[in-house]
């Protein structure tokens, strides 16, 4: 009998000891973070139509544009499409476009992905104001065009070549968008007209703002 209670006494123990929460149990201390809008990119040689392409590279070498090398094209893709317009051989016109797009996912140790975005978009326009060996830099914001962006006007020379250039920099949540616009007059035809291509290039930055939307529906 001394036996049988102790044994008893053991086993209420036990009992008692199996209605404590476990650790697993417990509430987490530090909250998770929303995850960022956009899970996913559009094919980046998709994200403009034909009619604009049309407009903005007549005689392009391949309509459909060529995509640059990516090691995952759901975080990093670009499209470039270039053309020389010789129609007129006293007005020969070259116009190369090209579309980046770069997508955060939101990280506990690097922040949300908005955040890392917009980290990016500044990063981004800084970098255009130099590129190519660009000098004199003029940036601006461009409005609506995605939730923000900036747009970068430039003068660069490659051979005997004067070049206009004009990078629109948007985010739309947590994905960055950038047009790069360059055009130039061959043989001594006349450059083309920055403010011109500076509005095309804010119109084709949202299309493209537009098509990333609607790869996430």
């Amino acid at each position: 009998m001394l036996v049988a209670t102790g044994c008893g006494g053991d086993d209420s123990g036990s009992k008692k000891e199996t209605k404590k929460p476990t650790a697993s149990a417990k509430p987490s201390a530090s909250p998770s973070m929303k995850a960022a809008t956009f899970a996913k990119l559009p094919e980046v040689c998709k994200t403009l139509s034909e009619k604009t392409i049309d407009k903005l590279v007549p005689k392009a070498e391949k309509k459909e544009g060529k995509a640059l090398p990516a090691s995952d094209t759901n975080d990093s893709a670009s499209c470039i499409w270039s053309g020389l317009n010789d129609e007129d051989v006293k007005d020969l016109q070259f116009r190369t476009l090209t579309v980046s797009l770069k997508r955060f996912a939101s990280d506990p140790t690097l922040g949300s992905g908005e955040k890392r975005a917009a980290d990016f978009v500044e990063k981004q326009t800084k970098a255009a104001t130099t590129q190519d060996g660009a000098k004199d830099a003029k940036t601006e914001k461009a409005a609506g065009v995605g939730e923000e962006a900036n747009v970068v006007s430039t003068a660069t020379k490659k051979g005997d070549n004067d070049f206009v250039n004009e990078t629109v920099v948007a985010r739309t949540a947590n994905v960055v968008v950038t047009v790069k616009y360059s055009g130039a007059g061959y043989e001594g035809a006349k450059s083309p007209s920055a403010d011109d291509m500076k509005k095309d290039a804010q119109e084709a930055a949202k299309e493209v703002v537009g098509a990333v939307a609607a790869a996430n529906k």
